[in-house]
């Protein structure tokens, strides 16, 4: 007998994903339930190649319910996800809601997939920032080799980290541009068409935005508390897939080639590096993809133990989606959940 998975937040680019790599990945899924709230009750999603009509969260019982796959936003996180972990099903969680709880692991599967140990203490699992998510899945295996002492990161964050509506601006405005319309900007502080912005989500006391102090917090918490990390966070013009320029100090010697090496035998990791016109990955190749990938990496020479590195991954994807189908798949491998209709 299969598990029973409830998607909550299915109507949007985030719960859509998550149907679409649910049915991709032959999930041992013997119901899934797309939920969302009363305004989108009816609406139909597509999971696999069947159609599921949207039921609404209010009304939902997960007393039979293995795992919610949560990405309905902070406030509805925080609200819902202490209740449906508190029936038994156990919640993974895309908002920031539950990150930074010292009782809620945070996890990438392939950086610190012994944390997940730790989700009875309130049945919820938090999915790393997007920005985040890629970064470690580069730094980890280089910080096993050679100690990471600080990272110097900056993202340049595609319109679909804002969700429909920043997508849905970029469209809007890239064609106003063309035939001489009125440009209005609406999801983003300033115009986003040809454009880049140097601010994603609040600003915080100290002049850092919170997507910024989100990389930092999150890199201390799932890599190593000791690493010192600072991040400026750039939305730019692409639809889908974020890219970081990554500066890396090491404590011991690591070259760019041997970083080549460890990086090509990396869980989750694509090498795409060549000198040469084109070799290396941009955004539009990597959506669609699971890979974090990675290109131009090289040496730099203005600090001891220096490196430079281009990192490129689908943000819906292993930034959101991929990530917490993975954390799923990481509880049924580690034999830490059984489907409850099983052991009734």
């Amino acid at each position: 007998m299969g598990f029973k998975i409830a998607v909550v937040g299915a109507t949007g680019n985030v719960g859509r994903e998550m149907l679409n790599i649910l049915a991709e990945r032959d999930f041992p899924a013997e119901e899934v339930v797309a939920l969302a709230s009363a305004r989108s009750q009816g609406t139909e999603v597509s999971y696999g190649d069947k159609t599921l009509k949207v039921s609404n969260l209010e009304n939902y019982d997960f007393s039979d319910t293995d795992i919610c796959l949560m990405s309905a936003g902070g406030e509805t996180s925080k609200k819902w996800s202490p209740k449906i972990g508190a029936q038994g099903c156990v919640v993974i969680d895309n908002s920031s809601a539950w990150r930074y709880d010292q009782e809620v692991p945070l996890i990438v599967p392939e950086v610190n997939p012994d944390a997940v140990e730790g989700f009875r203490k309130k049945n919820i699992i938090a999915n790393p920032n997007c920005s985040t998510a890629q970064l470690v899945v580069a730094l980890k295996p280089l910080h096993d080799f050679a100690k990471i002492k600080r990272v110097v990161v900056s993202t340049y964050q595609s319109v679909s980290g804002a969700g429909k509506e920043g997508m849905d601006e970029l469209f809007t405005q890239t064609r106003a541009v063309f035939v001489a319309d009125p440009v209005e900007s609406k999801k983003f502080t300033k115009r986003i068409a040809f454009n880049v912005i140097p601010h994603i989500d609040s600003f915080m006391e100290d002049g850092y935005t919170k997507e910024e102090w989100k990389v930092l917090a999150e890199t201390k918490k799932m890599l190593d508390p000791k690493i010192r990390v600072t991040c400026t966070a750039v939305r730019v013009p692409v639809f889908i897939g974020h890219s970081e320029s990554v500066n890396i100090e090491f404590e011991n010697e690591i070259t760019a080639d041997q970083a080549r090496d460890i990086l090509r035998d990396a869980p989750g990791c694509l090498v795409i590096d060549k000198h040469e016109n084109g070799g290396y990955i941009t955004p539009i190749e990597c959506a669609g993809e699971d890979a974090t990938y990675i290109s131009r990496i090289r040496e730099d020479a203005t600090v001891e133990n220096g490196l430079n590195l281009w990192v490129v991954s689908d943000n819906l994807r292993k930034g959101a989606a991929l990530n917490a189908i993975q954390i799923a798949e990481l509880l049924l491998n580690r034999g830490l959940i059984k489907p409850r209709r099983q052991t009734a």
